[in-house]
């Protein structure tokens, strides 16, 4: 759809903020207004002061009601006490995002990733077992994956699990504090059991990662023998979650307490596993765990969204300055603070929209019968993108956010210092965002993503530099020849009227994507070809394989919220997002300008042009901010207290 780029028009229909809500709130609204109903009561609201070992009771205390109620029980089969809404789960854990986070990291680690690691990695002994226990909170446990010594590098994990033929058990063991697990939730406090990774080694071979269940602590909270356990203290933030480290010291299990999904040892100590390959079993067993990346993603959006409609309402009713003699203007009117604060808004409004559909695709991988191993590996690629964009948005807005709004967004009870320090650690857990967008790079270098799946990173260089080349330079070839057969037929089109077109910003950023891509493609094969060390040439191309991934995720956005304005049904809310749209494509392209023209995609004009229709389309969309932080319903309970001060004005 044309959108203009001109000031604020005449005919802008009025917009229905509830009809809004609706579209954003997408098909798990029920679920969400359960959340914001909770999230409302005043005893549920954030309580940035408390001392440690309350904060940390309190969030228990919290997440045993939400148990109490069901849902956290939402995301599991119903025939172990769940409601088989996977999508469903996932929209209230983002909701939940909007109060305290420590109680969504607690609810995330027991239910999505100790809950996840024995629905998805065990089989139905270990379901009938455990999981009425998990969902309810009866059980509480932890996901033991991170090491000291070993975090991205999952596959050089140091704790051991052996099997012992004469007792039918596995003996896990930490052979020295590197191998120690680290920053692991629940251990610190409340957790019972783990489910522990480990180097799984059986009749003298080894085997790889795989998962056991390892009890911790008895029915008193008494450390079990062989298990030690330490506190990681207090932290940069989420001070309501029992971080803690774990070491084992010869610790014996049963052998029925391996997730055997994907590796059984049977009675007679011989391992079986209907994946051959020992590295792509490791990543099918990785990607089944994909749903904590999803649901991160989705909660650091929420976290935004907070933070900006505490700026933004504070922007509205802050005065500074003005003409002489006259009364001073809001903030919200200058237009340095529409740019700090609404192109934000508009890619917030466009990450929304990418993570419904991410959502939407993880629901559809994890409830369907049929292989949708293609699916599951676009699903991993666009997570693992996703993830890493929205996490360093939040980090990016919400410290512009405290900024805007000067002193009060220093203080406590504004929510700020909470928001800041809890948030942070999203960048890092549930994948290093600088390593995962490595790994959505790997997915999309070719279209042979399952020769792919089972390489390394050396592998995927040599198989990329001999193969993948001619497919993405053949398709980046194509593109860029219909793009210039464009630009020849139209050669007298207006700059900015040209810029204002859906199609044409869709256009200049898959082209972008698509020639970053090629440019890994040409450097990966010139290294290789030159008989270069394949990991030297990686490490070369690294930087590449970032900007490939993040361009490619600039594109996936836009593309879904496009679709949004399209489904939209109310008109003066599509007018709305249509505009909001424009801003979040035309910012990405005005933020990229400079390679748009080294590349030859735009002129110095049509460069001036996107600055020009950015500012535009800010005073377009000046008069609708409050309203636009409205539609999101965050909870006033989580909006802060904090009220401002007027400053005493200079006499004369």
């Amino acid at each position: 759809m044309a959108a203009t780029t001109s000031p604020v028009p005449e005919t802008a229909p009025p917009a229905d903020l509830a009809q809004l809500r609706t579209l954003l709130d997408g098909e798990h609204a029920e679920i969400r207004n359960l959340c914001r109903a909770w999230l409302s009561l005043p005893e549920n609201a954030p309580r940035p002061d408390l001392p440690l070992e309350e904060h940390r009771a309190q969030v228990l205390k919290w997440a045993r009601e939400l148990a109490d109620a069901g849902e956290t029980a939402r995301g599991f089969p119903s025939e172990f006490g769940g409601r088989d809404q996977v999508g469903g789960s996932v929209a209230g854990f983002e909701t939940l995002a909007f109060g305290d986070l420590s109680l969504l990291v607690k609810c995330g680690v027991q239910f999505g990733l100790f809950g996840g690691a024995v629905l998805h990695l065990g089989t139905r002994k270990h379901h009938e077992r455990y999981l009425s226990d998990i969902t309810s909170l009866r059980l509480p446990g932890c996901f033991a994956m991170t090491e000291t010594g070993h975090g991205s590098n999952v596959q050089q994990l140091g704790t051991t699990a052996t099997y012992d033929d004469a007792t039918g058990e596995f003996i896990i063991n930490t052979p020295d504090d590197a191998a120690r697990k680290d920053y692991i939730g629940n251990a610190a406090r409340d957790g019972r059991m783990a489910a522990v990774f480990a180097q799984l080694s059986v009749g003298g071979e080894e085997r790889g990662v795989h998962a056991l269940l390892v009890p911790l602590r008895d029915e008193d909270g008494n450390a079990l023998p062989g298990v030690r356990i330490e506190d990681c203290g207090a932290k940069l933030g989420l001070d309501g979650v029992d971080n803690g480290r774990l070491w084992f010291d010869q610790v014996r299990v049963p052998r029925d307490n391996l997730l055997d999904r994907y590796a059984t040892v049977d009675e007679h100590g011989v391992y079986t596993s209907p994946i051959e390959s020992s590295t792509k079993r490791f990543f099918t067993m990785l990607g089944t765990l994909i749903m904590g990346r999803v649901s991160v993603c989705g909660a650091s959006i929420s976290a935004t969204k907070v933070a900006q409609a505490i700026a933004i309402r504070h922007a509205e009713s802050r005065r500074q300055f003005g003409p002489p003699g006259e009364e001073e203007v809001v903030l919200m009117d200058y237009r340095t603070h529409q740019r700090r604060l609404l192109i934000p808004l508009a890619k917030t409004y466009a990450l929304h929209f990418a993570q419904e559909e991410l959502v939407a695709r993880l629901h559809r991988v994890f409830t369907s019968d049929d292989d949708l191993e293609r699916e599951r590996r676009e699903l991993e690629t666009l997570a693992a993108g996703l993830k890493a964009v929205a996490t360093w948005h939040a980090t990016d807005t919400i410290q512009e956010c405290r900024e805007a709004c000067g002193g009060m967004g220093y203080l406590k009870g504004n929510r700020f210092a909470a928001l800041k320090a809890d948030t942070d650690v999203f960048t890092t857990f549930e994948g290093d965002n600088t390593v995962l967008l490595q790994l959505a790079a790997k997915n999309l270098l070719t279209d042979f993503r399952d020769q792919l799946g089972e390489l390394d990173p050396l592998g995927t260089a040599t198989f990329f530099a001999r193969q993948g080349y001619e497919v993405v330079a053949e398709k980046s070839a194509m593109r860029e020849i219909l793009t210039r057969l464009a630009d020849d037929l139209l050669p007298g089109r207006d700059d900015q009227e040209d810029l204002s077109t859906r199609a044409v910003q869709l256009e200049l950023l898959r082209w972008r994507a698509d020639h970053i891509k090629a440019g890994v493609a040409r450097r990966l094969k010139g290294g290789i070809d030159a008989g270069r060390d394949p990991f030297a040439v990686l490490l070369d191309v690294q930087d590449h394989l970032i900007a490939a991934s993040r361009a490619y995720v600039d594109c996936v956005v836009l593309e879904q919220f496009a679709a949004a304005v399209e489904r939209c049904a109310d008109p003066g809310s599509r007018w709305l997002l249509d505009r909001l749209c424009d801003l979040y494509a035309l910012s990405t392209i005005e933020a990229e300008r400079g390679w748009f023209q080294e590349h030859g995609r735009l002129s110095s004009t049509r460069s001036k042009a996107t600055i020009k229709a950015v500012n535009a389309l800010c005073g377009v969309l000046r008069p609708h901010a409050e309203g636009l932080v409205e539609a999101f319903g965050v909870p006033e309970t989580a909006l802060g207290d904090a009220e401002p001060v007027a400053e005493a004005r200079p006499a004369g």
